[in-house]
C-alpha cells in the first residue's frame, strides 16, 4: 500500500514537502498515548526480550535506530519510536538556529532508492531544542525514549572557533541525551569536513567533553557518551588515526557513517543503498582498531534486516537508517526490528 502511495502521490510531491508532510502525522500520532500504543501494537513493534541490548549502561529495546537528519528539532521522538526505533538520534543541532541553505536542497535518486542533499543544518538552534528535550523528559514515557543527539558547527563559526561551538551544543543538550555525536563529516557545511583531521579533531573533541561532563554534573545527571561520525570518504588511513583519538581521549564510540561526496549528481551528499559495501568496510576497520568495548553504530544503505545483520556481522554495537525509511514507509522500522529480535531469540547476531 505505501509503495502504490509513494508512487501516486510522493514521488510526484517536493520532497522537502512531502517529508514534512509525514513528520507532521508522526509526531502528532506519536503526542497521543491511545493513539500512539494501537499504531505499536498494530506494527507489532517489538519491546525488550530477547531484542534488548545493554548499551552504556541502558537497556535499549533492541539494535535498530533512526539516524540523525529525520528530526532535527526533537519534535517527533515519541511518534518514531512508536514505528519501532529502539533510539532515535535528533539533529544536526547547532549552537545557534540557522535556516540551512537554499530551496531546493532535497532529491530523489529513484533509481538507486537513495537521496541528495544539501540541507545546511537547518534547525531551531540548540536553546530551543533543549527546552523542547527538557519538556520530553519531563514525563516517564519521555523519559523512557533513548534519545541520541547529534551536533554540529554552526555555518558562521570560524574554524578557529569551533571547539568552543560544539562545547556550547554539548553544554545545552547533554543532560537531556542518552548520548551526544560529534558531527565533523556533513559535506553541506563549508570547511566542516575539515574537521576530521586530528589536529583540528582533538579540541573539538576535547572541549565537547568537558562541556558535555560540566554540564551533566551540575544537572545530577550521569556522564553522557560521547561519539563522533565520520564521513565514508575518509582514507583509511584517516580512519585510523580518528579510531586511535578516540581511543587516546577515552570516548565512547564512532558512528560510521555520513553521506558521500563521491558521485556526479551535483551538490550535496548521498545517502542510501550506494553507501552500503563502503560503510561496512569503514565499521569492521573500526572494530579491528577499537576493540571489543567500543560502541560503534553503523549507519549508511541500511534497507533490509539483511543489510542491518551485516552491519552486526563486521562489528556494528547498534545499526541505524534513514534513507529507507523514505522508500518502504512507516513499517520500515519494526520490520528490521522484528528481524533483529527474532535472531536474538536464535542467539543470531553480534
Amino acid at each position: 500500500m505505501y509503495r502504490l502511495l509513494f508512487d501516486l502521490v510522493f514521488r510526484r510531491m517536493d520532497p522537502e514537502r512531502a517529508h514534512e508532510l509525514a513528520f507532521a502525522l508522526i509526531g502528532a500520532v506519536g503526542r497521543v498515548p491511545g493513539l500512539r500504543s494501537l499504531v505499536s501494537r498494530v506494527l507489532r513493534v517489538p519491546r525488550g526480550g530477547a531484542g534488548a541490548v545493554r548499551v552504556w549502561g541502558r537497556t535499549l529495546p533492541g539494535r535498530f535506530g533512526l539516524a540523525a537528519g529525520f528530526d532535527k528539532n526533537a519534535r517527533a521522538v515519541e511518534g518514531l519510536a512508536m514505528l519501532g526505533y529502539s533510539f532515535v538520534e535528533i539533529g544536526t543541532v547547532t549552537a545557534e538556529p540557522q535556516p540551512g541553505n537554499e530551496q531546493p536542497r532535497l532529491w530523489r535518486v529513484l533509481d538507486q532508492r537513495a537521496l541528495r542533499n544539501r540541507m545546511g543544518f537547518n534547525n531551531e538552534g540548540s536553546a530551543a531544542v533543549a527546552a523542547r528535550l527538557r519538556r520530553l523528559r519531563s514525563t516517564p514515557h519521555g523519559r523512557s525514549l533513548v534519545v541520541g543527539v547529534n551536533i554540529g558547527k554552526t555555518k558562521v563559526t570560524p574554524a578557529a572557533e569551533a571547539a568552543a561551538d560544539y562545547a556550547t551544543s554539548a553544554g545545552r543538550l547533554a543532560p537531556y541525551a542518552d548520548y551526544l555525536v560529534v558531527n565533523v563529516s556533513s559535506p553541506n557545511t563549508p570547511g566542516l569536513r575539515d574537521l576530521q583531521a586530528v589536529e583540528s579533531l582533538r579540541p573539538v573533541l576535547t572541549a565537547t567533553r568537558v562541556a558535555a561532563d560540566e554540564a551533566t554534573a551540575r544537572a545530577g545527571r550521569p556522564v553522557v557518551p560521547v561519539l563522533v561520525k565520520i564521513a565514508p570518504d575518509l582514507s583509511d588511513a584517516d580512519v585510523d588515526a580518528v579510531a586511535d583519538l578516540v581511543a587516546e581521549l577515552g570516548l565512547d564510540g564512532v558512528v560510521a557513517v555520513n553521506t558521500t561526496i563521491g558521485h556526479t549528481l551535483g551538490p550535496g551528499g548521498l545517502s542510501g543503498p550506494p553507501l552500503l559495501a563502503r560503510g561496512l568496510d569503514v565499521v569492521a576497520r573500526l572494530r579491528t582498531r577499537l576493540g571489543e568495548e567500543a560502541v560503534i553504530i553503523g549507519v549508511g544503505g541500511v534497507g533490509s534486516p539483511a543489510d542491518a545483520r551485516e552491519y552486526l556481522a563486521v562489528g556494528a554495537t547498534l545499526v541505524q537508517a534513514y534513507t529507507a525509511f523514505i522508500y518502504e514507509g512507516p513499517t520500515f522500522p519494526a520490520r528490521v526490528a522484528r528481524a533483529l529480535a527474532d535472531d536474538a531469540r536464535r542467539g543470531g547476531g553480534r
